[in-house]
């Protein structure tokens, strides 16, 4: 793909802003005021990446995006549009229409030059120079043209930044092998500037090299104190920055740069909030921060933007007409594609209840709306470290995972070899001792729950009427706790039984079996109209007991997840066409998004809130568990709001 920019803005303004931002950066930009001149621009010349306005005078540039994608020419050209953030739709539309990133004005110029270095793939492992990589951050002209020459004679390639937070910038978006700091900036100063990227799990291990001019030894050891690599004084010749920068990165184990997303990157805040002056205020805060502010005035506008475009932070406020906070907090909160996404409850109700319902709904921050900025730009940034270092967690523990595999699966097979009986004797033990202290602890954990429950239940009895509507809205939810709390443990007992039960195979009456447990589930649930169709004559060789629990699950949750059919019906019946004789239970209920297909049968996994269809998340992990136990395999094939097939072979 080609390294050239074609920026499409009728303000010139914008467009000298941006061409100086992308020639700084060392990419060739074309500008131009009108489609028609991008028309005639793109007949003649190849570009990487369009930067495009949505409203100009001689058309619209989302209908231009569809002109664009139409092209054989151009229809993998990177586009990013950059307009107003005046509709929600706009964004949603222009996304829809193909375009690849989408920019709020006012925008951020060193965000729009990270976002088309991203689609032009011209980040620092797609350069062709195999020179090490060097960014100078100083607040002088004089000594950056003086380092620049000498590191050019030197072999390096350069990178220039005149003040801490733009270097901060620069050092996310193009991972530097090295860095010169001044100590002294306006901002930020370079200390504080070390210190941030030590704090940095993508930049933490870049070499860094502190400039001084203070002739005190105090000055050496403050740097070295927020993590500097090597110090020099800014009198002494540029020959020792050379140096010590050659023998910094010498020394340095960092190869390349790491598998994280840098925290200082810029992110994507999504601001929800009714209120269009609140917004305009937060999305000025947050941009003078460096912050891509994407806004939205409902719940419904704001989970429209999240199926389009990724986002890393929240803001969300809990009272506004329509979707309110606490259930737009929920939806997203219950896909399990979003739930990770930090989310900071907003809102001017100063009420303990509603900080409480706040998080009860799932969000991980509150706050209390003010014109004071700082709080939230703390917690905001709080949020964001926390997601990194939990991403980061997560990958070092599936590495270790994977690299403890291997050499579990190495020793396993060599030992195996060695001995099979005794490796397999020994597996079975440490399972069984497994087992026996799952169940140990599940059943211990059952006694305190009920006397938590129980005495919840007497204080609303016998001191009900001393407590106030909160005071007995607070046992309640103990109480409630509790109660999914044993169902948990119950389910969990019966998950770790199964593997103790011996395994009796037997030819068993399928459809007769599977009547019982329709009758058991019309006595729960006697008001229920769900249409049932179990066919005459269905036998397999299994274990009677076993297979029971296995319609239990399948038919309980049809029936659960047909409640808001208008004619709910479930059948269960056999498909003789695959290879293998294939037992299915089929409903027409909400179903589901294959996408997440995989979570259905682990532990604790849900697809829906509880609110919504109540469940322990262990249902299928059972079914999957006593299928394999059978030699089987359990599988499901869904649509949402199309029902589900859940299939098994024994």
């Amino acid at each position: 793909m080609t390294g050239s920019v074609l920026i499409v803005d009728d303000s010139i303004t914008v467009r000298m802003d941006l061409a100086e931002a992308f020639a700084a950066a060392g990419l060739e930009a074309l500008v131009c005021g009108s489609l028609a001149e991008a028309r005639e621009i793109l007949a003649e010349t190849q570009v990487g990446v369009i930067i495009l306005d949505v409203l100009l005078p001689d058309g619209d540039g989302v209908q231009f995006l569809s002109e664009i994608r139409a092209s054989p020419g151009s229809a993998d050209t990177g586009v990013l549009l950059l307009s107003t953030e005046a509709e929600v739709r706009d964004r949603v539309r222009g996304l829809r229409s193909g375009a690849d990133e989408y920019v709020g004005k006012p925008y951020d110029a060193q965000n729009v030059v990270k976002r088309a270095r991203e689609l032009l793939g011209a980040g620092r492992n797609d350069r062709d120079s195999t020179n090490a990589l060097v960014l100078v951050i100083d607040d002088s002209a004089t000594v950056r043209e003086q380092l620049r020459d000498a590191l050019a004679y030197a072999g390096y390639d350069i990178l220039l930044a005149v003040d801490g937070e733009q270097g901060l910038r620069v050092a996310a978006d193009r991972r530097p092998n090295a860095i010169i700091v001044d100590g002294v900036l306006p901002g930020i100063d370079g200390a504080t500037v070390i210190r941030r990227l030590r704090l940095d799990s993508a930049l933490r291990g870049t070499p860094c090299l502190l400039l001084t001019a203070q002739a005190d030894r105090s000055a050496e050891l403050q740097a070295y104190e927020a993590g500097a690599d090597a110090f020099v004084h800014k009198e002494d010749n540029v020959d020792l920055v050379l140096a010590k920068l050659a023998a910094m990165l010498r020394q340095s184990s960092q190869s390349g740069p790491e598998e994280s997303a840098s925290l200082l990157a810029p992110k994507r805040i999504l601001a929800v909030d009714d209120s269009m002056t609140h917004l305009q205020e937060l999305a000025a805060a947050l941009r003078d921060e460096g912050y891509d502010v994407a806004l939205a005035q409902s719940g419904e506008e704001a989970l429209e933007l999240l199926g389009v475009q990724p986002i890393d932070c929240i803001l969300l406020d809990l009272v506004m007409p329509g979707l309110g906070g606490r259930e737009t907090c929920e939806q997203i909160k219950a896909a399990p594609a979003l739930r990770d996404i930090p989310l900071i409850m907003l809102t001017a109700i100063e009420d303990r209840a509603a900080m409480l319902e706040a998080l009860d709904a799932g969000a991980d921050d509150y706050i209390q709306k003010s014109g004071e900025w700082q709080v939230l730009k703390a917690r905001l940034q709080a949020q964001l470290r926390r997601k990194q270092f939990e991403d980061e967690n997560r990958r070092i523990r599936d590495e270790l995972m994977m690299s403890t595999l291997e050499i579990t699966e190495a020793r396993a097979a060599r030992e195996l070899a060695e001995t099979r009986a005794t490796l397999v004797a020994e597996l079975e033990r440490k399972n069984d001792e497994l087992e026996a202290f799952t169940y140990s602890v599940s059943h211990d954990l059952r006694a305190p729950l009920r006397s938590i429950d129980g005495f919840s239940q007497a204080l609303l009895e016998d001191y009900g009427d001393r407590l106030d509507d909160k005071g007995q809205g607070y046992l309640h939810r103990v109480r409630s706790a509790a109660q999914r709390m044993g169902e948990l443990i119950d389910d969990m007992l019966q998950l770790t039984r199964i593997n103790r039960m011996n395994l009796d195979r037997q030819r068993i009456d399928l459809s007769g079996l599977a009547r019982l447990v329709i009758a058991d589930l019309r006595d729960q649930e006697p008001d229920n109209p769900i249409e049932v169709d179990i066919p005459e004559g269905l036998t397999m060789k299994a274990d009677s007991q076993l297979m029971r629990i296995v319609l239990e699950n399948l038919f309980g949750n049809a029936f659960k997840f047909t409640r808001h059919s208008a004619h709910p019906r479930v059948e269960l019946g056999v498909d003789q066409s695959r290879a293998v004789p294939t037992c299915y239970v089929r409903d027409n209920g909400v179903g589901f998004d294959m996408a997440y297909a995989d979570k259905l049968f682990g532990v604790f996994q849900r697809l829906h809130t509880q609110e919504t269809f109540p469940g322990t998340g262990i249902g299928l992990a059972t079914v999957q568990r006593i299928v394999q136990r059978h030699g089987g395999q359990v599988w499901a094939e869904s649509r949402p709001d199309a029902g589900a097939t859940f299939y098994f072979t024994v």
